[in-house]
């Protein structure tokens, strides 16, 4: 019995020591299958979304290159196409089809209030450009001339419609979910339109200042995707857990390359650089200026003579771009991390599911609109003369006054320079 004890005792503590010594020895070789397998899995993967993401880059890449072909209506109409996209996204982020079934109409009252604040926006930036198309038509120019006139005074009364059917519409046990409907409506038309009023306000200043941004930004994304894809291993903020430092820092270098050189580029092209001023589609033709004018530099003396270029030749408008290349790798991504924290608040991975491996329209124009701000704020401040010319006055004149006060003015600016010539004789 008390051998029984003894070999009892004695083999008791050593029994959990071998199934414990059985256990680290079989776990990491089944752990390591399947890690194995897993990170395979992960491999492919990681390589499928790469070749859907590249696919549908293509075919939005095409689709661009055809806009900026066809001109400034077709890259606006572009912009508003993407705009109804990126609302309709951010108005279902939060839908609920339960209560959207207790409120008919609810969401047709969103859209009342997104096409009012496109017509607010548009109107104010276009008007003058509207009126430059339609002088050669009376009947018309007096119709676009009274609509331009009280185009704030529609949009307002508009406006109150739609916040007048909102008050109507209220239900009871209804009223936190209508509010908080109402309230996020208002913050997608700020976030939609703010981006979209700067960005054809540069489509019109000349496709230069609207391709180039958006370039770069698509530039650094790309860069940071295929530095992150293939060099990354530091991460770099945890709001986006794929995004490192190495991806960070190889896709910055890339876009002040890129900067420069694309601006030399682009900045040769009298239909990418010359302003709008209606609302046709013809070919344009203006004078370049000293911005887009090139300046000749000579090479040092040390580069050896079989380098094939002897003097290089640089516009000045690359020295800006080099600002814009710089806001667009270190200040733009940030619009992307903003999103990110975005989206998880809301525990959803991407806006939406428009673009195959990209996610929603929104997930793409993140940076872009705070780049676009930039490039219009930086454009308005440093390339945009301070003093106003000849033309600048009396395209503001002009788009405030009809035909017949326009022959007024005519007429009474030319008896005042014949007074003022009578006088010097």
């Amino acid at each position: 019995m008390s051998i029984h004890k003894q070999e009892h005792n004695t083999s008791s503590p050593s029994t959990p020591r071998v199934r414990h010594r059985r256990r680290s020895n079989e776990v990491p070789n089944e752990t390591s299958r399947s890690n194995g397998n897993y990170l395979l899995t992960n491999d492919r993967d990681k390589y499928k979304s790469m070749l859907i993401r590249a696919h549908s880059s293509l075919w939005m890449l095409g689709g661009f290159l055809l806009s900026l072909y066809m001109g400034h209506l077709y890259i606006w109409a572009a912009v508003v196409v993407i705009q109804i996209f990126m609302a309709k996204e951010l108005f279902h982020l939060l839908r609920r089809a339960h209560e959207d079934r207790r409120l008919p109409g609810f969401r047709l009252l969103n859209w009342h209030f997104f096409f009012t604040a496109m017509l607010f926006v548009y109107g104010r930036i276009i008007s003058q450009r509207l009126v430059n198309t339609v002088t050669s038509d009376k009947f018309l120019y007096k119709l676009v001339g009274g609509l331009v006139k009280y185009q704030m005074a529609i949009c307002y009364f508009l406006y109150i419609a739609g916040f007048m059917w909102f008050i109507l519409t209220l239900k009871k046990k209804m009223y936190k979910y209508q509010f908080s409907q109402y309230a996020w409506t208002h913050m997608i038309l700020i976030i939609v339109f703010t981006q979209s009023a700067f960005t054809v306000a540069n489509i019109f200043e000349g496709i230069f200042w609207f391709l180039l941004p958006a370039s770069l930004i698509a530039i650094n994304d790309i860069a940071a995707y295929f530095f992150g894809f293939f060099f990354g291993k530091t991460p770099l903020i945890k709001l986006s857990p794929k995004k490192t430092w190495e991806g960070f820092i190889g896709a910055s270098v890339a876009t002040m390359i890129s900067a420069f050189v694309l601006a030399n580029i682009l900045g040769r092209f009298q239909w990418l650089t010359c302003p709008r001023k209606d609302l046709s589609t013809g070919w344009l033709q203006c004078d370049p200026g000293p911005l887009f004018t090139p300046e000749h530099y000579s090479l040092p003396g040390w580069v050896p003579d079989w380098f094939p270029w002897k003097e290089l030749s640089i516009l000045p408008v690359q020295w800006h771009a080099l600002c814009l290349g710089l806001f667009a790798s270190i200040i733009a991504p940030f619009g992307g991390f903003f999103a990110s924290g975005f989206k998880r608040a809301f525990k959803v991975k991407d806006f939406g599911d428009s673009i195959p491996g990209h996610g929603g329209f929104t997930d793409r124009m993140d940076c872009q609109m705070i780049m676009a701000v930039f490039a219009y704020i930086y454009h308005q401040s440093f390339i945009v003369p301070q003093d106003y010319s000849v033309d600048m006055i009396m395209d503001q004149i002009m788009g405030s006054l009809t035909l017949e006060e326009q022959q007024a003015l005519y007429t009474k600016l030319g008896q005042i320079f014949r007074e003022r010539q009578w006088g010097l004789n």
